[in-house]
């Protein structure tokens, strides 16, 4: 077998070179483009209520705020869980302001994503809304404040001035 002559050796190594190079940025850009299409595109998205029982922001590189709804469809069963993912601080602010109280959560749940820097859950949270009554069937709403009073229609009513008192007579001693 006859030896390769240097100049075509050296035009090789430089074409290899030039395909590896040009595997490796292609594999980033369809990487990337992925990761994009997969957060901007959302699988589902819905409402949850329920009680926040855990809110926490964690993680080592990419901080989220995962959290924990306690969703209680009737009194006296046991409750579901809800995991969720929070990305706005905004939104992790108004979650923490309305702590222990029922909420109504917004969510949209992100599927293909490749790693947990994007979150624990599936479920991205960018809505909360506080929920002042408890529905228990159709019709029948058990409400958690308590109903104001309306004001009174009439003023009342005007109290006459008072009389000067005029000194009384004490009977005499006996």
């Amino acid at each position: 077998m006859a030896a390769l002559p240097r100049r075509e050796i050296r035009s090789r190594s430089r074409v290899s070179g030039a395909v590896l190079w040009l595997t490796l940025v292609a594999l980033v850009v369809v990487a990337a483009g992925w990761i994009w299409l997969m957060t901007s595109w959302n699988y589902s998205s819905g409402e949850r209520a329920g009680w926040v029982q855990k809110f926490s922001r964690k993680g080592w590189v990419c901080k989220t705020w995962e959290g924990e709804i306690a969703l209680v469809t009737m009194p006296g069963t046991a409750q579901e869980k809800f995991l969720f993912t929070v990305w706005d601080d905004d939104v992790a602010t108004k979650i923490n302001a309305v702590m222990g109280k029922r909420v109504s959560l917004h969510y949209e749940e992100k599927v293909g994503l490749p790693t947990s820097c994007f979150g624990d859950t599936r479920y991205w949270v960018n809505g909360v809304k506080a929920v002042e009554d408890i529905p228990l069937a159709p019709g029948l709403v058990v409400p958690t404040q308590p109903a104001a009073t309306p004001p009174a229609a009439t003023p009342p009513a005007a109290t006459p001035p008072a009389q000067p008192s005029q000194p009384t007579a004490e009977p005499a001693p006996k």
